[in-house]
C-alpha cells in the first residue's frame, strides 16, 4: 500500500489516536476494553501532539494517516510539560486510582498521572524517545524505518544526541530492526548512543 510520511497536522488527531487505539497491547489493540477508548491514547499520544507536534509525523495513505511516530528531544522537559500542561486536562476527564491497581484500567491511570516513570537514571544519557505505530496493512514495507529516520532527524536537529525507544518484548523482531536503525542513525549524531529497553515502561 502506498502511502507517504509528512508533519503531523491539528486534523491528524482523530486518525492518530485510532491507529494507538489499534496497535496498543503489542497490536492486539483495545478498542472496548476500558471504559473509554480515549485512555491508552491519552496517555501515550495525546500528550506528545499537544506538547512536542513539532517532532510529530504521521505516514498518510492520501486518506487518512495510518501510522505515526511522535516523542521528544528532552524526556525531563517533556516530563515536566506533561504535568503543568497536560495533566490538569486530563484530571477534568480522568481520576487516579485511589489505592493500590488492580484493575487494567487503574494500572493504566496510575501510568497516566505518574509521567516521572520516564525519569530513570540509566536513561540520563538517552534525553529523547519515541513512540511509533502502524496500522497492519502498512508493516513490512520500510515505513517504520522511514518514519524513525525521520524522527530521529527531527530530534537530532533540535540537539538530542541519543534517543531511546521502549519496545515490549513479545516484539522481539521489530526491536531488533529498530535497534540496528537507531544504532545506525544516531551514529550520525556525536556523541551517539541508541537505547533500546524492554518496555515495562510503556503502555502503548
Amino acid at each position: 500500500m502506498t502511502a507517504a510520511i509528512r508533519r503531523y497536522r491539528d486534523g491528524d488527531r482523530a486518525a492518530v489516536y485510532e491507529v494507538c487505539v489499534a496497535t496498543a497491547d503489542a497490536g492486539r489493540g483495545v478498542r472496548g476494553r476500558y471504559s473509554t477508548d480515549d485512555l491508552v491514547p491519552d496517555t501515550v499520544a495525546g500528550p506528545y501532539l499537544f506538547l512536542e507536534p513539532g517532532h510529530a509525523y504521521v505516514l498518510d495513505n492520501g486518506e487518512r494517516a495510518v501510522g505515526y511516530v511522535i516523542g521528544t528531544a528532552s524526556t525531563p522537559d517533556f516530563v515536566a510539560a506533561y504535568q503543568q500542561r497536560w495533566l490538569p486536562r486530563l484530571q477534568v476527564r480522568y481520576r487516579p486510582p485511589s489505592g493500590p491497581p488492580v484493575t487494567e484500567e487503574e494500572h493504566r491511570l496510575e501510568v497516566m498521572f505518574h509521567p516521572e516513570r520516564w525519569l530513570l537514571p540509566e536513561l540520563a544519557p538517552h534525553p529523547a524517545h519515541l513512540h511509533i505505530n502502524l496500522l497492519a496493512g502498512y508493516r513490512g514495507a520500510g515505513h517504520g524505518r522511514e518514519l524513525i529516520s525521520t524522527f530521529l532527524a527531527s530530534v537530532a536537529a533540535a540537539g538530542a544526541a541519543s534517543c531511546y525507544l521502549g519496545v515490549r518484548p513479545e516484539n522481539a523482531p521489530g526491536n531488533r530492526r529498530r535497534h540496528r536503525l537507531a544504532q545506525r542513525h544516531m551514529a550520525a549524531f556525536r556523541p551517539a548512543r541508541s537505547a533500546i529497553r524492554p518496555a515495562s515502561l510503556a503502555v502503548g
